[in-house]
């Protein structure tokens, strides 16, 4: 998969749910929305293991599975294992040992996978993002954590992302606490990988499928994030 001839967004459900059976539900849903990847939260990790990424995979094989395991350490086998369950995608931590991110990504190209790694509470995000690109990740995730945006009130990964964008030669994309807008804008800031997560369609607070027309919310969505325009960043050269 050759992200940098991305020349549109892409939509990404976070299924942070604790079920197979509704991680399941809700990616039909998603789907027939029209979303592009699918992404086994780490909730759902949590909960069901390496089936809930097996499960998804197996109902939509033609959907990209992002497996949000968050690694820290060990992370030639926990790459492995993911990628071997049918991830296309693993997260490793921009907090994670220089040595732990080298080996994610050494398992993602033994294996055929890519690699996202994650800025979250990075003491600086701009200069981590930077790092991680140098090691080898083929996706940057500019992340404000629910933890840490409940304390810090106003946080929002809104704030560096034209400034992560600009310093990495690699596609962004922003997690965190986004509005439905400013979701929808992510493509003209240059991050043309859209997530769709808490507490936009899953509720923030309980892992469960938010109390709304889900199909609705997320079809209308969809077409907005397609319809706006991609900034193709100068950083991709």
């Amino acid at each position: 998969m050759d992200l940098k001839s991305l020349d549109h967004p892409i939509v990404q459900i976070s299924l942070d749910l604790t079920s197979i059976e509704e991680a399941l539900r809700v990616a039909e849903v998603a789907v027939a929305a029209g979303v592009d990847w699918l992404e086994a939260g780490t909730p759902l990790i949590l909960a069901e293991g390496l089936r809930a990424v097996e499960a998804l995979h197996a109902r939509y094989p033609n959907h990209p599975v992002v497996a949000d395991l968050k690694t820290m350490d060990g992370g030639y086998q926990e790459a492995e294992m993911m990628i071997k369950a049918g991830a296309a995608f693993v997260v490793v931590m921009g907090r994670a040992h220089e040595a732990t991110v080298r080996k994610v990504v050494d398992a993602a190209r033994d294996l055929g996978g890519m690699v996202m790694g994650d800025n979250m509470v990075a003491a600086d995000r701009v200069e981590n993002a930077r790092w991680l690109a140098s090691l080898g990740v083929d996706v940057v995730i500019h992340h404000i954590g629910y933890d840490e945006r409940r304390l810090i009130k106003g946080m929002s990964p809104m704030d560096e992302l034209d400034a992560i964008v600009d310093a990495v030669p690699v596609p962004v994309q922003a997690v965190g606490g986004l509005t439905i807008r400013q979701a929808i804008e992510c493509p003209a800031h240059g991050a043309p990988l859209v997530v769709l997560g808490a507490p936009l369609v899953i509720d923030a607070d309980d892992f469960k499928p938010a109390a709304t027309d889900l199909y609705g919310v997320l079809s209308e969505i969809c077409t907005e994030i397609r319809k706006t325009p991609f900034k193709r960043p100068r950083s991709w050269g």
